[in-house]
């Protein structure tokens, strides 16, 4: 089985960083195949240029999408691993997911809308925030994010979320201990789900 861990966040001592490395330790020691992104680390541009809209005068792919997605081929899990920030992923996640899983990829154009491509493949994501769970409830936050990757975009993919992880709190006061059992979660979300 082969995983893509997709991970968003700015700082390679993160919260989010451990909560991916974590994943990729404990399906690759399953002995699944895991393939790591680090959108910030690579660097990944988020910005759809007009000839990557479908239907532009030239529309394709650019030379970097086509690369990305000849690296995730054959993936049957795509973990998504970001922070909540306004209530919402980071826009870097948010280009990834425009442009790497557009047409011709993740679904394709038939009369009258689209059709998946990614069928029987399986989603699972992992949010963190710095605001309690009571706040992301009062305010709808985690509610939105969930409806718009794990429902929609899951949907339109043909992919299936088996899971959402989120872990409220999250601040750069967080003792090792709770970091620790954190952790602990990821690894037993795979486990049980892979």
């Amino acid at each position: 089985m082969k995983h893509a861990v997709i991970v968003a966040h700015p700082s390679a001592a993160s919260f989010n960083l451990s909560v991916a490395r974590a994943y990729v330790a404990a399906a690759g020691g399953k002995g699944h195949e895991v393939v790591l992104r680090d959108l910030y680390r690579m660097k990944f541009d988020p910005c759809l240029a007009q000839d990557e809209i479908p239907g532009a005068p030239g529309f394709a792919p650019h030379a970097d999408i086509v690369a990305e997605r000849a690296l995730l081929a054959g993936t049957s899990v795509f973990a998504l691993v970001y922070p909540l920030w306004f209530n919402a992923p980071p826009a870097i996640l948010k280009g990834y997911l425009d442009r790497v899983f557009g047409l011709g990829f993740a679904y394709a154009a038939v009369p009258g809308g689209t059709k998946p491509l990614l069928s029987g493949g399986r989603l699972i994501s992992f949010t963190s925030s710095g605001a309690p769970d009571s706040w992301l409830r009062l305010t709808s936050g985690l509610e939105a994010s969930r409806r718009l990757i794990d429902d929609h975009f899951a949907e339109v993919c043909g992919l299936v979320c088996v899971g959402h992880v989120h872990f409220g709190g999250i601040t750069s006061g967080i003792r090792p201990d709770a970091v620790e059992r954190s952790l602990e979660t990821v690894r037993e979300e795979v486990r049980r789900y892979f």
